[in-house]
């Protein structure tokens, strides 16, 4: 699906035209998080509202565009890609990074790519939306209700538990901060976490296996890297007590998903809570659609009105910018 729009005056405007496309717009809100009218006179607006998982038909429907705007990294932009699109001069992306842009390929043609702002509130409010809809059974007493029941589960409080964090950034430390206002114990471990950051935010630094064992809801906020790809698998599922949960807004690849399902299915955990995936859009014969401990979302730990206005503003004073500066022939 696209939606496009025109440039006015096409006539008499002195800056040359460029054709623009906006990927990945699930929601049909790109052109109403932000003001596009800087760029009414110059550019040719597609707004296309699905994902193509093939490469071939990702060029397809580029070839003809100067500018690309990518949203986080729902369409990762390949070295292949980006070499096939003779057209492209800039790439805006949502964010300060994002990993599924080759810059060196990039670089190498002479693309420009643009960055915006991002906040983590989003996220570690989401976060905390997962793991308290876990704590009490939200999802379950809500069909429940929808079918007739009434009661049907006993949930848990928070205070007193335990809280581990796999990685103590920016969200982490928001994650951790509100723990301990639900007056939970926070522990922490990442590959080069400080004791002096841990404690900074009131967190506990212990190793990784004791991150694992005594942690009652283990929450992911690392990046993803060579490093960390894989990082929670069948070894740290292993250690985790029965009655523990899991929650990732992170990145999907992190977790080892067929070590995870092994885990649900067998009872070996109480329940996950997953945003994200190893695939993105979730295909829809995938298991964890089915799996009735787990909690699964769309990727909407960081899709907030709050961060697309940011996003989106961002990306159009980018553009403008760069139209501004560059004049690009056509």
């Amino acid at each position: 699906m696209v939606h496009k729009t025109s440039p006015h005056n096409t006539m008499n405007h002195t800056r040359p035209w460029i054709k623009l496309a906006v990927l990945d717009d699930y929601q049909g809100v790109a052109l109403e998080m932000a003001d596009w009218s800087p760029l009414k006179d110059s550019a040719e607006v597609s707004v296309f509202h699905d994902t193509l998982a093939n490469a071939s038909d990702v060029i397809a429907r580029l070839l003809p565009y100067d500018v690309v705007c990518v949203m986080r990294e729902r369409t990762p932009l390949t070295r292949h890609i980006i070499s096939s699109l003779p057209n492209l001069k800039l790439i805006c992306s949502t964010g300060p990074g994002n990993a599924a842009i080759d810059l060196a390929a990039a670089r190498e043609r002479g693309i420009e790519v643009k960055h915006t702002r991002y906040s983590s509130t989003a996220t570690i409010e989401y976060t905390w939306a997962l793991l308290l809809a876990l704590a009490r059974h939200v999802p379950r007493e809500n069909r429940s209700l929808r079918s007739g029941g009434w009661q049907t589960s006993v949930g848990e409080e928070l205070h007193g538990k335990t809280l581990g964090l796999l990685g103590l950034g920016n969200v982490g430390s928001g994650v951790a901060r509100i723990g301990l206002a639900f007056g939970m114990q926070v522990m922490a471990w990442s590959q080069n976490l400080t004791r002096e950051h841990a404690s900074s935010v009131g967190a506990s630094l212990v190793g990784k296996d004791d991150l694992f064992a005594q942690a009652d809801y283990l929450s992911i906020h690392v990046r993803l890297s060579e490093r960390t790809r894989g990082l929670v698998g069948a070894p740290e599922l292993s250690r985790m007590k029965p009655a523990s949960r899991l929650i990732n807004t992170s990145r999907g690849p992190v977790v080892d998903e067929a070590a995870l399902i092994t885990a649900l299915q067998q009872g070996r955990l109480a329940g996950a809570a997953l945003d994200v995936y190893n695939t993105e859009p979730l295909p829809l014969d995938h298991v964890f659609r089915t799996l009735p401990n787990l909690l699964a979302s769309p990727h909407l730990g960081y899709v907030s009105r709050q961060m697309y206005e940011v996003f989106y503003g961002d990306t159009v004073q980018n553009i403008a910018t760069w139209l501004n500066r560059t004049a690009p022939a056509r």
